[in-house]
């Protein structure tokens, strides 16, 4: 079986488990306790806190652990938007219409109960948004940008850097979700110019249920969850030492291996792009053709079903998948290809390629899967 849905989730590394077994058996103390057990839990939880903060270009105690990028999505926005309104009244909210839903149902959360505005900026038909769109959106009582570094359907990248620009000359904070650029784009927060950022560990080989939100001391942020003051007072509840340590493990051992893989990969997925648009008829890429990421293939077939194309492809032997795993299931059309102007006919037959880092030789197989896979749905079997 080839695996291709790696936006989804990846298999945790091995060396990600050596470094998190410790603190699963003789290292297993609480690191709030003031004994030998809890001290050397909590030491090791400030060691991972030091080294995400390195990559992320900030300081340690701009880190709190999250128990994923949803968590931490929903922190930045829900925490910084509502510490926002209550110092000085800003009620205005936004975003783009492609992100991923924790941070479209964030914002539909805050229109409920806070009173918000919220405003979705227009992207082009590569899922871009413009500087001048961000600009003309910000005004004095906005509380809060956010916008995702990478799309985790199209692979789509934003020039945050730019948009960074745009907010910090109106002191406006920007939050970025960083879930899928981790391990394939720069993630210093300190280069690109932004406020909060978010990543989550099972997409970079760490286990599930774990993920990071950094947030820069200067910017207030309301905590959603109360109880033991832990993580500063901004995310109450017992930490995941393990779960810490492995985060940090697979981030410090994606980002050094980040330009070769992402090179590497990068031409392995444009010699795919290019043989699939040669030999499937109809077939059309979505997303920018060049800003995107190294290890992401999307593409629509007109005339097919996207669920129809799946499961033909995993008779064949390839896992991918048509979209968001956290939509999974659902018979509504992808929100991204419809904000960018796919019909919501042609987006329902939407297939994605997510490919690991240490992807390599060649995909012609997979090519080749896909020609016959979406010649036998067309041809109704």
């Amino acid at each position: 079986m080839l695996y291709f849905d790696n936006a989804a989730t990846t298999p945790v590394r091995p060396e990600v488990l050596d470094a998190m077994m410790p603190y699963l058996t003789r290292w297993y103390g609480n690191p709030s306790s003031h004994h030998t057990v809890g001290e050397a839990a909590a030491e090791a939880l400030a060691d991972a806190r030091r080294r995400i903060a390195r990559v992320l270009g900030m300081r340690a105690s701009d880190i709190v652990f999250t128990s994923g990028g949803t968590e931490a999505n929903n922190l930045a926005i829900k925490g910084i938007a509502i510490a926002a309104q209550l110092q000085r009244d800003a009620e205005r909210f936004v975003t783009t219409p492609i992100e991923h839903e924790s941070i479209l149902e964030s914002g539909d959360y805050l229109a409920r109960i806070h009173g918000f505005e919220v405003t979705h900026l227009p992207v082009d038909r590569f899922g871009r948004v413009s500087t001048d769109a961000v600009a003309s959106a910000l005004r004095d009582d906005t509380a809060l940008v956010s916008i995702g570094y990478a799309n985790n359907e199209i692979g789509t990248v934003q020039d945050i850097a730019a948009i960074a620009e745009v907010t910090r000359s109106r002191g406006i904070p920007l939050h970025i979700d960083a879930v899928q650029a981790a391990g394939w784009l720069p993630l210093s927060a300190a280069d690109l110019g932004v406020d909060a950022i978010s990543i989550a560990g099972h997409k970079l080989g760490a286990p599930k249920g774990t993920g990071v939100l950094g947030v820069r001391g200067r910017i207030p942020l309301e905590p959603l969850m109360h109880g033991g003051g832990q993580e500063r007072g901004r995310r109450s509840g017992t930490e995941d030492v393990a779960g810490a340590v492995g985060l940090a493990t697979a981030l410090d051992l994606a980002e050094a291996e980040r330009e070769e893989s992402a090179a590497r990969v990068g031409a392995l997925r444009d010699a795919f792009v290019t043989r699939v648009l040669a030999g499937v008829p109809t077939a059309r890429l979505t997303g920018d053709p060049v800003h995107r990421l190294p290890g992401t293939a999307s593409f629509t077939f007109e005339g097919t079903s996207g669920e129809a194309v799946l499961l033909e492809l995993e008779r064949r032997g390839v896992v991918s998948s048509s979209g968001s795993a956290c939509a999974a299931g659902s018979d509504e059309p992808s929100h991204v290809l419809v904000a960018m102007g796919i019909s919501p006919e042609v987006a329902q037959t939407a297939v994605r390629f997510t490919f690991p880092h240490a992807l390599s030789g060649s995909l012609d197989a997979v090519a080749a899967a896909v020609e016959a896979s979406v010649a036998a749905v067309r041809s109704g079997g």
